[in-house]
């Protein structure tokens, strides 16, 4: 392998680009496959700070400074670190991430003023060494895109990743020189004030095609919530305007529970219509991840739901919803591999047929779909003839999660028993993995048959919560001891 060409090598360093152990034991095997590597690590060598080490970042930063900037800084007691450098490491830079900078840069001083100076001197510095900055994290204190140089490295900009507390006019400079963006970060740690840079950075781009918004605000965010201004109509509201481009949507919402007698409470209490609003809007999405309340006590929401058809979802990952609704989601979702669901909110008077019509949509229109959460119907009959016509069309099926919903006291074991019998009749030899939550138990019989015949699969690995139901019978245990030697069970988690 040693002997291979620099185009084959730097293939194969690409695919390998985030398992950094390996990257950086390549830099001691030949010259060649170091000047392979190294335009590699570059490309964003702060994700590599640990693994680097900060000082030899510090050092090889510190030695494109000029002499008499060395010299000046060294005599307001900054540590500078020069030393020859074997490449123009930062001609392969393409990412800012000030953060982790700013903590580099920390080494020189500990003095505040020092520290600023260091950042005049390196930001200039990064900005005409960078030839093209295609990442940039902003989640820090120095105004980057202040630098003369920024606008001609900053037009080609990629991906932003950014907090809320940045000053507005830091983004409406942005904004002018970035329309071309892709992906957008946003870290929300604004209580009391919307920040209408953010809003018009957004509204500014042209081919936006990734956002995320994560919620970091203190433990004690709700205490404030009546003074917040909403941080997220206007924000929400001009994510519209990408329907066409917008095809991975990511959203983190700090919600609070505790203090609720009733966990469903929350839903009723705090308006979150503006995320309802958007999705019925963004209609081309790939991915889709959302973990905040969202969806419960709406009718209008839920009619017009039934009309959204997500044609191009592959990936569906919710903390948790309504059995009615992820229905209404899934149905014409033809290209679905993915569903990822926390947990299912469910009205027992309606959990039958909603339950019932979810395994049925599954089955009509998830033939491609590889990961499936499912919640635990109702032990009946026509549910399991539905669940079982859904095993024999959906073929791809690897992972399977049962999530505990509805089960009759003393008749765990039952629908257990009942599940595993299906399982072995019509499973695909694709499926490689069960999660069971609590409220599923499985006789120590039935399992044994299900394993043993389950021979001649791919292993299966099998994920059961109700950990202390098998740990205190022995039996339980050799069982799942004997098929893991005979190569049946992959792993197995009790």
């Amino acid at each position: 392998m040693s002997k291979l060409n620099k185009d084959i090598l730097f293939l194969i360093f690409e695919e390998l680009q985030n398992n950094s152990k390996f990257l950086f034991s390549c830099l001691m095997v030949n010259r060649i496959w170091c000047e392979t590597v190294i335009p590699i690590l570059w490309r964003n060598p702060w994700r590599y700070s640990i693994n680097y080490k900060k000082i030899s970042l510090y050092s090889i930063i510190t030695s494109y400074l000029f002499d008499d900037i060395k010299e000046l800084l060294t005599k307001r007691g900054i540590l500078i670190l020069g030393q020859s450098l074997a490449f123009d490491y930062l001609s392969f830079c393409k990412n800012i991430n000030i953060k982790v900078i700013d903590d580099i840069i920390s080494i020189g001083s500990s003095l505040e003023y020092n520290r600023f100076l260091l950042q005049e001197e390196i930001y200039s510095l990064l900005v005409k060494k960078c030839p093209e900055i295609k990442y940039l994290n902003i989640c820090g204190t120095y105004e980057i895109v202040y630098h003369p140089e920024a606008k001609v490295r900053l037009e080609s900009l990629c991906e932003l990743t950014c907090d809320t507390l940045i000053d507005s006019r830091y983004f409406y400079r942005l904004a002018n020189i970035c329309q071309q963006m892709q992906r957008i970060i946003v870290i929300n740690k604004n209580l009391v004030k919307v920040n209408q840079g953010t809003i018009k950075l957004i509204e500014f781009q042209k081919n936006l095609k990734y956002f995320k918004w994560v919620d970091e605000f203190d433990d004690d965010y709700y205490y404030y919530w009546e003074r917040l201004e909403d941080p997220y109509t206007e924000i929400f509201s001009i994510l519209k305007k990408h329907a066409n481009t917008l095809n991975h949507f990511n959203i983190n919402l700090r919600y609070n529970y505790y203090d609720h007698s009733d966990f469903y409470d929350i839903y009723n209490e705090f308006n979150y219509t503006f995320l309802q609003n958007s999705l019925l809007e963004i209609h081309n999405l790939k991915i889709l991840e959302i973990d905040s309340p969202i969806f419960l006590n709406n009718d209008d929401f839920n009619k017009k739901l039934e009309m959204v058809a997500y044609r191009n979802l592959e990936i569906l990952e919710i903390d948790f919803i309504d059995c009615y609704q992820i229905n209404c989601m899934v149905k014409n979702s033809l290209c679905l591999r993915e569903l990822r669901i926390n947990d299912f909110h469910w009205n027992y008077d309606n959990f039958y047929n909603d339950s019932l019509n979810f395994i049925r949509t599954i089955c009509e229109y998830c033939l491609l779909i590889e990961y499936l959460t499912i919640p635990a119907f109702p032990s009946l009959e026509k549910h399991f003839i539905e669940f079982e016509k859904l095993l024999k069309k959906c073929q791809k099926l690897q992972s399977l999660n049962f999530k505990e919903t509805y089960y009759e006291a003393g008749g765990e074991l039952e629908f257990g028993d009942n599940l595993l019998n299906v399982l072995i009749r019509e499973a695909s030899t694709n499926l490689k993995e069960i999660r069971i939550s609590y409220g599923i138990k499985f006789s120590l019989k039935t399992l044994e048959t299900f394993l043993e015949k389950w021979k001649g699969r791919p292993a299966v690995s099998m994920f059961l919560e109700e950990t202390f139901f098998y740990r205190k019978n022995n039996s339980y245990m050799k069982l799942f001891d004997k098929y893991k030697i005979e190569g049946v069970i992959k792993k197995i988690n009790v």
